[in-house]
């Protein structure tokens, strides 16, 4: 598990590297000043390797919690109802879990498309979204780092004493706090003797005027398409007292519109419903921010009335002890504040975004495209299968409209149906193809024995509903041809009994609809209860063909032959139903043997 969460990761490494980069002008700036001689090798080797250790921290903290929280993620957002505001607590539940409003977005986006939530009530989800991102910032205004290497030792025994998944996420989550505070400490030991460095302490001050420290914030965030990264360094130079309250609050704000560009990037090339949602986080942070932007004297005033106070300190190590609770309360009040006050315009929210974005007119493609699996959610695995779960009742219901459409072709000896039906397998595969690709990327990341355990039966389920494609597109579909060729009409046994057992298979195939979509185990269970039947009506077709071949000897062997690959097709058919409905079943359940 170690070698798991030690694993590069690129999009830390990316975000470490970002911050190095933005962080090294500032230091080649003071480095070549003569005001003071200071170590400046000693700081920016302690600040970077803070860095290093605090992002890391915060990575390993949200990937546990993503882990041991998931299943409460997926309950979170899918059984949302109309009310706005039950939608924004649960976009604030996810997000301050898997700590990015962005995942969220894209969550939100997936839900939109499928037709699950409406765009409004996503506008709820979204505007909550802000409200989970200020954990981070709660977090790191503890000021603990004397506990730091308690929390990291204790996380890392209950990882590897424990033999329970669940401890171990714990003890990971434990060990990543722990390095939170760890970097931190290290940082602000690295800049403490920037207190007394002149330069440095007139550009912090200059952050106080309003415009420009939103501008380096957002910039800043931009950069590293974090905010939590942005918020967390604020805090820490304000634990040197190096921030006031007024400069904190601000580029508390431009992290808030700098965080936009990781939705604006990931809507890039995506349906209208993404841009959309990107378009809606996006005017929600920029108006949020334009509206308190006048009123940040008042905003201080309530958090430094609000925080706690220490009256026994002075100057600098005043500001050092009371700004940093102060600038996360400030920036929780604000994400709040700003949900309450723009949550009952989320139709007109709606409206905006829907006029500013409409919907594109385009040709019909016979080239099907996945509705919900989207690369941005396979570092939250729980949600990545939620995901490909739904997917696989989107294979599902493809594989049922098949089957239907076969019934209504053999019905009216149509070769055309045929030759559409023949199309429709294309996008099954279309679609196997790409869940299985899905579900590969999702092998080399760092699940649970449950979350593997899904991620195999899924496989196998995704197998065996583009084998009954197959089925249906080479047998069932060929016969029809021949039929309609060789002018072949119905018999006695295809127009009873041959059609009873098709219903039946159109019962297996939409059970199976409801297995892929809700892990439905009654269905499953529906499922095995049909092989009694389903095999009686095969002996009763084969004595109704003995019948007839008695009666009319090898005149009609033609049709014969028909009827016999209708019924070995079918039977390979539920034979492929009963496998996935045997895999959604528990083990200790009842099950139909082979």
């Amino acid at each position: 598990m170690l070698s798991i969460q030690l694993r590069s990761r690129t999009a830390l490494v990316t975000r470490i590297s970002a911050l190095i980069l933005a962080l090294l002008p500032l230091a080649v700036w003071a480095a070549t000043s003569d005001s003071q001689s200071l170590h400046w090798f000693q700081m920016t080797m302690e600040l970077f390797g803070g860095l290093a250790l605090f992002l890391f921290g915060m990575e390993q903290m949200s990937d546990a919690l993503k882990a041991s929280a998931g299943d409460q993620m997926k309950n979170l957002l899918s059984k949302l109802t109309t009310n706005r505001f039950s939608a924004a607590i649960s976009g604030a539940a996810v997000t301050s879990i898997i700590q990015s409003s962005s995942v969220t977005t894209v969550l939100v986006v997936g839900f939109v498309s499928a037709g699950l939530m409406t765009l409004s009530q996503s506008i709820g989800v979204i505007m909550g979204s802000n409200i989970g991102t200020t954990i981070t910032a709660q977090i790191v205004a503890f000021k603990v780092e004397k506990a730091a290497l308690l929390m990291i030792a204790l996380g890392f025994a209950m990882l590897f004493l424990s033999n329970k998944e669940k401890m171990q996420h714990y003890g990971n989550m434990l060990m990543g706090l722990g390095l939170v505070f760890f970097g931190m400490g290290i940082m602000s030991e690295g800049m403490s003797p920037l207190r007394s460095y002149e330069p440095f302490i007139n550009l912090m001050a200059s952050m106080e005027k309003p415009l420009l420290g939103i501008l380096v914030a957002a910039a800043f965030t931009a950069l590293v398409q974090s905010s939590s990264a942005t918020t967390g360094i604020v805090i820490v130079m304000a634990s040197q007292g190096f921030i006031s309250l007024p400069a904190g609050i601000a580029l508390a704000f431009g992290a808030n519109i700098g965080t936009c560009v990781t939705a604006l990037l990931a809507a890039i090339g995506k349906p209208t419903e993404a841009r959309r949602a990107a378009a809606i986080h996006i005017i929600f942070n920029i108006a949020g921010v334009f509206l308190w932007l006048w009123f940040i004297p008042q905003l201080a005033w309530l958090v430094s009335y609000i925080s706690p106070s220490a009256n026994n300190l002075t100057g600098i190590d005043k500001l050092a002890a009371e700004v940093p609770r102060q600038i996360a309360n400030a920036h929780t009040i604000f994400n709040i504040a700003n949900t309450l006050i723009f949550i009952g315009f989320t139709t007109h929210f709606g409206r905006l975004v829907e006029y500013l974005l409409p919907e594109k007119v385009t040709s019909k493609k016979a080239i099907i495209k996945p509705l919900y699996l989207d690369n941005e959610l396979l570092e939250t695995p729980a949600l990545a299968l939620d995901m490909v779960r739904r997917e696989l009742a989107h294979l599902a219901s493809i594989v049922d409209t098949m089957l239907a459409k076969t019934g209504d072709a053999f019905r009216e000896r149509d070769a055309t149906k045929f030759d559409e039906i023949a199309k429709m397998d294309d996008q099954a595969d279309i679609l196997h193809a790409e869940i299985t690709d899905y579900i590969r990327k999702l092998t080399v990341q760092n699940l649970t024995e449950q979350e593997n355990d899904s991620l195999m039966r899924y496989l196998s389920i995704n197998e065996d509903l583009e084998r009954i494609g197959d089925v249906i597109e080479t047998n069932l579909v060929e016969v029809g041809k021949e039929a309609v060729r060789l002018k072949l009409r119905a018999t006695e046994t295809e127009r009873t009994v041959l059609s009873q057992l098709y219903y039946q298979l159109r019962e297996a195939l939409t059970d199976t609809h409801h297995i892929a979509l809700n892990d439905d185990e009654l269905a499953a269970q529906d499922i095995l209860h049909m092989k009694d039947n389903i095999n009686q009506l095969v002996r009763e077709a084969i004595e109704m063909q003995a019948v007839r071949l008695k009666q009319e000897g090898a005149e009609n062997i033609d049709v014969t032959h028909m009827e016999n690959e209708l019924i070995d097709s079918m039977k390979r058919i539920y034979s492929l139903a009963k496998r996935i409905a045997k895999l959604s079943l528990p083990k200790n359940l009842f099950q139909e043997p082979d």
